[in-house]
């Protein structure tokens, strides 16, 4: 039978909205600053030559350049102060959370609480900026290379670079402030606003393409009912949970005897998130955005690198699958789900799993468990990253769909929605709290009877 929560959450109307005047506030906040961050999109890097940088994106933007302004919101194509994105926020946070994990001095950091969390924000900030000015850096030369800046140059170069540094920077502080102060995760918003920002835009052009005849319709069909399969998949796959049986034996507290209960652990078959996919192509973005905008100045090296693993490439989808299923393992068994730190709560809350005893036997149980659910979590990451590589080399789509973007959004989507849901049914339980105080105080109120003399 349903709890009561689970019967108030059930029965919860979007009509309540209107009245939760805090949570209202929280969306106009964080809906104000994600329009900041759009508009910033739109201020060009200063010692740019637009008219050069425009003719450029018309051609690669059918290719790779359409794979980068995706995950830029557009600002990367029209070399916005947010060219960089929040991408090297995201890469310095997971290395950190990976370190953490590895390193005796900052899992001791993790341990100390509030104090420790700050320490290790201000290592993320730290690596955040250093990550951001190589990435600077390196496109400050591309640039260069490509013919691209009106002065090349010192001046042109230290422009590039401080400017977008500074645009990372703001956007890590927006995205700090939305999830304080307004609703949602902010980092996975400002990816979020990004992606589905240019979708509009790669929509039309895919169905111009249809009518002046270069996609055939049942491409056309195929895609759209594609886009659905694949929508559907993930919210089911991102929902998918396997669940182990738990059991509480009895326990005796002062004078009174609780009967023994039982649980379950959930464990989802995508433990990681989108954390692998994002990582995996977090590396693979900055030497193509290098290859991109250095035209055909680049060197040897790079030219070597890109011949075997440019986007298409067999070598290019194997490293990508590789690095996919080996972050899934690596991130899920050091930092989402660390099957020591559950045996030894569970020993601790003197909860055990049927049939296996407490402890060491319990950890690997849990650890054997894991390996084999993510045999189904990582291929199914693996098979969604490759799909638009497979639409774009098959079917010669124009745009990129599919993959880590798609991931973001219905992830982004689902975990928002769900958290306005948590404020909203927070406002429902403070009403109740009210009207049982006013009843109460109506009946402390009431009029007593006279006494007697």
């Amino acid at each position: 039978m349903a709890s009561a929560a689970e019967q108030m959450a059930a029965n919860l109307s979007w009509g309540a909205l209107g009245k939760a005047t805090e949570l209202r506030s929280r969306i106009f906040f964080t809906l104000g600053l994600l329009m900041v961050y759009r508009l910033g999109t739109y201020i060009p890097v200063p010692g740019i030559d637009g008219i050069a940088l425009r003719n450029f994106m018309e051609q690669a933007g059918a290719g790779l350049g359409g794979i980068l302004t995706m995950f830029t919101g557009g600002a990367l194509g029209r070399m916005g102060i947010f060219a960089l994105g929040i991408m090297p926020y995201i890469s310095a946070s997971i290395i950190v959370q990976l370190l953490t994990s590895m390193v005796p001095a900052l899992e001791g950091l993790k341990k100390e609480g509030e104090a420790g969390r700050k320490k290790i924000n201000q290592y993320t900030r730290y690596a955040t900026v250093a990550l951001a000015l190589f990435q600077a850096y390196g496109l400050a030369k591309s640039l260069e290379a490509g013919g691209l800046a009106h002065a090349p140059g010192l001046y042109f170069q230290m422009s590039v670079v401080i400017t977008l540094v500074g645009g990372t920077m703001f956007l890590m502080w927006l995205g700090e402030q939305i999830t304080s102060r307004g609703i949602g995760n902010g980092t996975s918003l400002i990816i979020f606003v990004g992606i589905v920002a240019e979708i509009p835009a790669h929509l039309a052009q895919f169905f111009s393409q249809g009518r002046s005849g270069a996609i055939s319709t049942p491409v056309m069909l195929g895609v759209l009912v594609m886009v659905v399969l694949v929508i559907g998949a993930v919210v089911f796959m991102e929902r998918a949970l396997r669940k182990i049986h738990i059991q509480y034996p009895r326990r005796q507290v002062g004078m009174k005897i609780y009967d023994g209960g039982s649980s379950h652990l959930p464990i989802k078959v995508n433990p990681a998130g989108v954390i692998p996919a994002i990582f995996a192509s977090s590396l693979l973005l900055l030497p193509t955005t290098l290859a991109t905008f250095s035209g055909a100045n680049t060197g040897p090296v790079m030219s070597t690198i890109l011949a075997y693993f440019g986007p298409g490439q067999p070598l290019y989808l194997l490293f990508f699958v590789a690095m996919i299923v080996f972050f899934a393992y690596f991130y899920t068994a050091n930092v989402a789900f660390k099957s020591d730190d559950v045996a030894d709560n569970l020993k601790n809350q003197g909860g055990f799993i049927p049939g296996i005893r407490p402890g060491k036997k319990t950890e690997d149980y849990l650890d054997y468990v894991v390996a084999r659910i993510l045999v189904i979590g990582s291929a199914y990451l693996a098979a969604i990253c490759l799909l638009p590589e497979i639409l774009r080399s098959q079917f010669s789509i124009p745009f990129y769909f599919g993959g880590t973007s798609v991931l973001i959004v219905v992830s982004v989507t689902m975990d928002t929605i769900q958290q306005i849901q948590s404020h909203l049914l927070a406002h429902q339980y403070e009403g109740l709290i009210e009207k049982s105080q006013l009843r109460g105080k109506k009946k402390t109120t009431a009029k007593r009877a006279p006494s007697r003399r």
